[in-house]
C-alpha cells in the first residue's frame, strides 16, 4: 500500500507547476465558502457545536486528503453523519460521540486490512436511495427545534415529534427565528444556479441573516451560535476530557453504524467522483485515511467525518488538479475561525437550520426515485421504501441490514418462480414430418426455474389438469435445480399418470438435475427409455413405444 501511495502521488503531482498551484488554491478558496456554513450547520445539528464542525471540515481536510485513495476526495462533517450522531449525543452527550467517532477510526482501518470495501459495490441502488432519503427526512426533522425555536425531548428525530403531543415538548414557535429561517430557505431556492460557482447560495443566505441580526438585534432575539474559540483544540475533546470509558461498552454499536456510513459515503463519494475526475479511488487506502483521521478529530473535539459528495464534486469543477485543494480550503476555514468568530458567533441558528432543510431535500436522488417509481418496478419500490423507513426508524447498520435482506428476499422469491406451459405438439419441429393420429393427444409441458418444495404445488396442479391426456412430455431444459421432495412429488405424479393409462417422458434434463435423479434412484426405477435430450427426438421415440407397466 505504501509503494503504490508513493507512486501514485509522484503520478498526481508530475509536472506540477505554478498555474496548477494557482487552479487548487482558487478551487480551495471556493471549496471552503461552501464548506463553511454546512461545517457550522452540521457541527450544530450533530448535537456538539458550530466549532466541533469547523474543526472536523479542518482536521479531515488535511489529515484524510493528505493519506486519502484519491486527489479528489474532500471529506468533512456530512448531513447523513450530523443525522446518526444526533441519537448518539442524546444518549450520551458529546464525549460519548467523540469516543464513538475514536472507535470507529478503529473500525475503519481493520475494515480496509480485510478488504470489507469491495461489499459496498454489491448494495442494491435502491437500497442507497432509500438510505439517502431517509437521511433527508431524520435532517429535517432534527431540525425542526432550531428552525421555529421550539424545544422537544427525545432520543431520535422521530420521538422528538411525538413529544411535541405528549406534553413532553413544547410547539410554541419563535418567529424571529421563522423569519430567519425563512430567509435562508428562499434565498437558497430563487438564487441563480450559475452564481453558484462564484459564490454558494448557502453562505449568501448566512451572511444575509447575519447582517439582519446584528443591525436590527442589538441584543439576541433567537438562540445563536454562540462563542467559537480561537483554539483547535475544544474543551470537550478527548485530549482535554478523555474518553467516555462509562458507556464504553454501549457506544461499540452507535460506532459501527458511524464506521458503516463512513465507509459507504465515503467509496460512494469517490466512485461517483472518480468518474468526474477520470481518476480511479483506492478503496483500501482511503478507509486507512478516513480510520487515522477519525482517531485523530476526536482528540482534537472534532465529530466524525467522511467523504463529502457536495464538496467533492465543486472541487472537481472548479478545476482542482490535486489534494492540496483540500488543504488548502483547510487553511481558509482556521483563517475564517480564527479571523471571523465573534461574527460568526452571531449567526442564528435557524439560519442554519434553513440551510439544512434545503441541503436535506437536495441530498435526495430525485431522478432516480422518479426512475423507480414511474417504471413501476416493484421490489425496487420495496427495497426504496423499506430502507428509508427503517432509516428513520432505527439507525443506519440496522436500516442497511434491512434493505439487504429484503433485496435478497426479493431476488429468491423472484429467482424460485416455476414457469409451467403447455403446448401441442409442434409439427414444424420435426423436419417435415407429421405427427401420427395417435400422437396429437400429446401435450408438451415446458418447465423453467427451480423445482423445490416452494414451487412443487404448481407442477402438481398443471399436471393434474392433464389427466385425460394420452402422451405427456415434460421438457426439464430450463429446471436447474430440484430437491428431493419435488423429485418424491414428480415420481407420485407420473405413476399416477402412469397408472391411468398416460405415458409421460421426459427430455432436456439437465446435468445437476441429472445427477440429483440418479442419486435419488429415480431414473432407474423410471427406466432410461423414458429420458430424451429433446422434445424432437421424445416424439420419435412415442411413435415407437408402448407405455410400460411402472414397476
Amino acid at each position: 500500500m505504501l509503494k503504490k501511495y508513493a507512486a501514485d502521488l509522484k503520478t498526481e503531482f508530475s509536472g506540477y507547476n505554478g498555474k496548477r498551484l494557482a487552479k487548487d488554491m482558487m478551487a480551495g478558496l471556493t471549496v471552503a465558502a461552501v464548506a463553511l456554513p454546512l461545517a457550522l450547520a452540521f457541527g450544530v445539528s450533530s448535537g456538539a457545536d458550530a466549532a466541533a464542525g469547523m474543526i472536523t471540515a479542518i482536521v479531515a481536510g488535511i489529515v484524510i486528503a493528505i493519506l486519502g485513495g484519491a486527489s479528489y476526495q474532500i471529506s468533512g462533517p456530512t448531513g447523513a453523519m450530523a443525522a446518526i450522531l444526533l441519537s448518539v449525543s442524546a444518549q450520551f452527550g458529546v464525549s460519548g460521540v467523540l469516543t464513538a467517532g475514536f472507535i470507529s477510526g478503529a473500525i475503519l482501518i481493520l475494515a480496509a486490512i480485510c478488504k470489507v470495501g469491495k461489499l459496498v459495490s454489491y448494495l442494491p441502488s435502491p437500497v442507497i436511495t432509500g438510505f439517502t432519503s431517509g437521511i433527508a427526512i431524520i435532517i429535517a426533522l432534527g431540525q425542526i427545534d432550531n428552525f421555529f425555536g421550539t424545544k422537544s425531548v427525545g432520543e431520535n428525530a422521530v420521538s422528538k415529534i411525538i413529544s411535541y403531543f405528549n406534553g413532553e415538548g413544547s410547539f410554541d414557535p419563535n418567529w424571529y427565528a421563522v423569519m430567519f429561517g425563512g430567509i435562508v430557505m428562499l434565498i437558497m431556492i430563487i438564487y441563480p444556479k450559475k452564481w453558484n460557482g462564484i459564490v454558494p447560495s448557502s453562505l449568501v443566505g448566512i451572511i444575509v441573516a447575519l447582517v439582519v441580526n446584528m443591525i436590527c438585534f442589538a441584543e439576541p432575539v433567537v438562540a445563536e451560535v454562540g462563542a467559537i474559540p480561537g483554539s483547535l483544540v475544544t474543551e470537550q475533546s478527548i485530549i482535554m476530557s478523555g474518553f467516555d470509558f462509562s458507556h464504553i461498552t454501549d457506544l461499540i454499536m452507535p460506532a459501527v453504524s458511524v464506521a458503516a456510513l463512513g465507509m459507504i459515503e465515503s467509496l460512494l463519494c469517490g466512485a461517483s467522483a472518480g468518474k468526474m475526475k477520470g481518476e480511479r479511488l483506492d478503496a483500501d487506502r482511503e478507509l486507512v485515511a478516513q480510520g487515522i483521521g477519525n482517531m485523530v478529530i476526536p482528540l482534537l473535539g472534532g465529530v466524525p467525518a467522511t467523504a463529502a459528495i457536495a464538496r467533492t464534486s465543486v472541487a472537481i469543477k472548479s478545476g482542482g488538479q490535486t489534494r492540496l485543494v483540500s488543504i488548502f480550503h483547510s487553511v481558509v476555514l482556521i483563517l475564517s475561525m480564527f479571523l471571523l468568530g465573534g461574527v460568526m458567533s452571531r449567526i442564528p441558528l435557524s439560519a442554519l437550520a434553513g440551510v439544512l432543510m434545503v441541503t436535506a431535500f437536495r441530498m435526495n436522488e430525485w431522478h432516480s426515485i422518479k426512475s423507480i417509481f414511474r417504471k413501476k418496478f416493484k421490489s425496487s419500490i420495496a427495497q426504496y421504501l423499506i430502507t428509508m423507513l427503517a432509516t428513520v426508524v432505527f439507525d443506519l447498520t440496522i436500516a442497511i441490514i434491512i434493505g439487504v435482506v429484503a433485496a435478497m428476499l426479493v431476488f429468491v422469491v423472484k429467482s424460485c418462480e416455476l414457469t409451467v406451459s403447455v403446448s401441442e405438439v409442434d409439427e414444424s419441429k420435426l423436419k417435415g414430418k407429421t405427427v401420427a393420429d395417435d400422437h396429437k393427444e400429446c401435450k408438451v409441458v415446458y418447465l423453467a426455474g427451480p423445482l423445490f418444495f416452494g414451487t412443487q404445488e404448481k407442477l402438481i396442479s398443471a399436471l393434474t389438469a392433464l389427466k385425460d391426456s394420452q402422451q405427456i412430455i415434460i421438457s426439464m431444459r430450463g429446471v436447474p435445480s430440484i430437491d428431493d421432495i419435488a423429485l418424491g412429488e414428480l415420481e407420485a405424479l407420473y405413476k399416477q399418470l402412469h397408472d391411468n393409462g398416460t405415458h409421460v417422458v421426459f427430455c432436456g434434463i439437465q446435468d445437476s438435475v441429472s445427477e440429483m435423479m440418479d442419486r435419488a434412484g429415480f431414473r432407474e426405477r423410471i427406466g432410461d427409455y423414458h429420458f430424451y435430450w429433446d422434445a424432437v427426438a421424445a416424439i420419435k421415440a412415442l411413435e415407437q413405444t408402448k407405455p410400460e407397466i411402472y414397476e
